[in-house]
């Protein structure tokens, strides 16, 4: 088979377009003919030795295609069926024309919806609507504030926090362009992050953080007593961020942290759960899932280079080619 691998960490421009082994499924995996990858931000950092994985090695965190083949013990599935998965953090894949995935975190397509477009909602998607119930616990009638609201986890966490109920969402972005875009995916009110400082505090339950920097402790004003803060990301690269633990005591306030590739590997039936449950919410049109460009999978590189400068909006769908 064919796979963009990452061949130098390099950044984008080690990935390399070349032969690699066909992988074969173990006990409880299945193994998906891959049509659709999403590119995604994590990959670029991979790309510049974030997991250090010895090399070479093939990233991609979801894909959708057909099954290929069953390993032994898995049942509910089918060979040929159309399936969207989210291929665990560290083994990747996705940017393979052939990728290996746990069994329960493989989920077939709602009938009718298109490969590409599922192949870009395991990741972001799924993470908006699992954290929000799962860990934040969000209530009818809460405030939310989303950072990056236009990026790919942004534009989701602001539509599903509205379908559970929400009765503010604010979302924080960088330039006058993407606050636009977040107004359009039906924020309440769009921030410019740099006015961030100077509104009033305790105005939300809940503020959804996948940037991290020094925005994160200084969040911790603007939530309510009770309110929580979701940390989930680091895109800022800053490094640890210190959060006084006595403001924590004071405020009443929570600090939560979600990984949906930790998730996924501790309790792989309920990502599938919720995966299953996104892909429904996309393919009805409850949620958008807004995409900037399709790429042949050999140019990934020009997508991972685009997000890692912070500049995109919305997602990229990479294509595999079948000789």
């Amino acid at each position: 088979m064919k796979a963009l691998q990452i061949t130098s960490y390099t950044g984008p421009e080690g990935l390399v377009y070349q032969e690699a082994p066909v992988p074969r499924p173990a006990r409880g995996q299945v193994t998906i003919d891959v049509e659709y990858a999403g590119a995604n931000y994590v990959e670029a950092l991979f790309a510049e030795g974030l997991a250090s994985r010895p090399l070479p090695w093939t990233p991609g965190i979801e894909a959708a295609g057909r099954v290929r083949e069953l390993g032994e013990g898995v049942e509910g599935l089918t060979v040929g069926e159309p399936v969207a998965a989210p291929i665990t953090i560290l083994g990747a894949g996705g940017y393979g024309q052939v990728a290996l995935a746990k069994a329960p975190l493989t989920v077939p397509l709602p009938p009718g919806m298109d490969p590409a477009l599922a192949s870009v909602v395991p990741s972001n998607t799924t993470t908006a609507l699992a954290a929000l119930e799962r860990t934040v616990r969000i209530q009818p009638g809460e405030h939310v504030l989303v950072q990056a609201a236009a990026g790919g986890l942004g534009t989701q966490f602001g539509q599903i926090a509205r379908l559970f109920g929400a009765g503010r969402v604010v979302g924080v972005v960088g330039s006058e362009q993407k606050r636009q875009v977040a107004l359009d995916l039906g924020y309440d009110e769009v921030w410019l992050r740099d006015t961030l400082p100077s509104r009033d505090s305790g105005q939300f339950d809940v503020i959804v953080d996948p940037v991290s920097g020094p925005a994160r402790p200084e969040s911790l004003r603007l939530l309510r007593f009770e309110g929580r803060l979701l940390a989930l990301g680091d895109a800022a690269q800053a490094g640890d961020q210190r959060i006084s633990t006595n403001t924590l005591w004071s405020k009443g306030v929570s600090v939560l942290g979600f990984n949906i590739g930790g998730l996924g590997d501790a309790h792989p039936d309920v990502v599938g759960s919720y995966l299953r449950r996104a892909l429904m919410l996309v393919a009805t049109g409850q949620v958008t899932v807004p995409v900037q460009e399709r790429l042949p999978i050999a140019d990934a590189a020009r997508a991972l280079t685009a997000l890692r400068s912070g500049g995109t909006i919305g997602k990229f769908i990479l294509v595999h080619e079948r000789d």
